[in-house]
């Protein structure tokens, strides 16, 4: 029953991440019909999606000034410029103007992912509860979903443009449920301390590992998939939509589990795991093989993004916390961005088998990270 009422308490925040993980989720699915109509190879496929991280940073930083003067309505805002911009790069041939169009999707997703982010932070103190993994799990419902919907589509052979036409209209008529307050805080009597830099930094990477090793699945899976294991064009997208669904499980058991045991053991145990997936998905003969090895990465990296996350907003004062997750957040969600553009170049030079090798390799810097942050006192004094 925690994790039902984490997501009662949450449910306007949830919503958001519902939105973000369909378009994700749709787009994951939709990589190698993207990139087929763009006819460009995995290097310069990567390099494009860097445009996405331009965006992503830029908004993030705006993103806390943005929240200030959209106050209830940020989230509503976020949904429905996202909602437009997917409808861009879904028609796009010139490899150019995708970029461009994927730098106006980093930008709407950075503002929307610092703002809902943000928000759970805050009803996090409020109800003195972890919350994070919940949402995070509902990101991970909606990609798989949108993952899999995605599948029959190509299988049927419809266009991207209807599909993320259909996701933007489901999106945009949710947004008027959800305006939220955001918390006021008295920053006159909480100002004392040096500017916590370093803790929000060691956090924010914390973030960024996990979200780059989930972000290299994402894009580069069903090519996997489909080109080194030679499965069709369903079985390439229940790849992503493998690792969404284990994903969601992951964040919904870590739920429960972050209530009970120290978020430095849940990150350790938890880097293990999918680091071990990552090399059975590596070593797959068949696309069977690499959905357990998906599965197994999915369930395991899940809970060390929000766990990242929750620490930003429990090491720092009330009044710093939005300014504070938007910084982790530059750093932790550039990772969707960074990652496929390096996955593309090591997968250019030494084939998809390598480049998942090395996201084992990289899962496991979260360990030293989680334990350095676990180690640094907390703004309400607690252990």
């Amino acid at each position: 029953m925690s994790i039902l009422s984490a997501l009662k308490i949450s449910r306007r925040p949830a919503a958001a991440f519902v939105v973000v993980g369909l378009f994700w989720g749709c787009f994951a699915a939709y990589v190698p019909v993207i990139k087929a109509q763009l006819d460009v190879n995995d290097a310069l496929f990567g390099t494009l999606l860097l445009g996405s991280a331009t965006g992503l940073v830029s908004s993030m930083w705006l993103a806390p000034k943005a929240d200030k003067v959209l106050g209830a309505r940020s989230m509503q805002v976020g949904i429905i410029l996202l909602s437009l911009v997917w409808l861009l790069p879904a028609q796009v041939t010139v490899p150019v103007v995708f970029a461009a169009t994927m730098g106006l999707v980093g930008m709407a997703s950075g503002l929307l992912d610092v703002v809902m982010n943000a928000r759970v932070s805050e009803l996090e103190a409020k109800h003195n509860r972890p919350l994070m993994n919940a949402n995070h799990a509902m990101f991970s419902v909606a990609y798989a979903a949108a993952a899999t919907i995605t599948g029959l589509a190509r299988e049927a052979e419809i266009t991207p443009l209807f599909v993320f036409a259909g996701f933007s209209a489901f999106s945009v008529l949710m947004a008027p449920f959800l305006r939220m307050e955001v918390a006021k805080v008295d920053a006159d009597a909480d100002t004392s301390g040096d500017y916590p830099l370093w803790p929000i930094l060691m956090a924010g990477f914390i973030v960024l590992v996990a979200f780059m090793s989930e972000a290299t699945v994402e894009a580069w899976s069903a090519l996997h998939i489909e080109r080194t294991l030679g499965g069709g064009a369903a079985e390439g997208a229940l790849g992503p939509a493998m690792l969404g669904f284990t994903m969601a499980f992951g964040r919904f058991s870590g739920q429960a589990i972050s209530e009970r045991v120290r978020d430095v053991t849940v990150v350790v145990c938890a880097a293990t795991i999918s680091a071990t997936g990552a090399i059975i998905a590596a070593l797959a003969v068949c696309p069977m093989m690499a959905y357990v090895g998906f599965g197994v990465l999915g369930l395991g990296v899940s809970v060390i993004g929000p766990i990242g996350l929750a620490l930003v907003g429990r090491i720092v004062k009330p009044h710093l916390r939005t300014e504070a997750i938007s910084k982790a957040a530059v750093l932790g969600f550039s990772g969707f961005f960074f990652a496929p553009v390096l996955m593309g170049l090591v997968s250019e030079a030494y084939g998809l088998r390598v480049a998942f090798g090395c996201v084992a390799a990289l899962i496991m810097i979260a360990v030293p990270l989680a334990i350095t942050v676990g180690r640094m006192p907390r703004a309400d004094g607690k252990p």
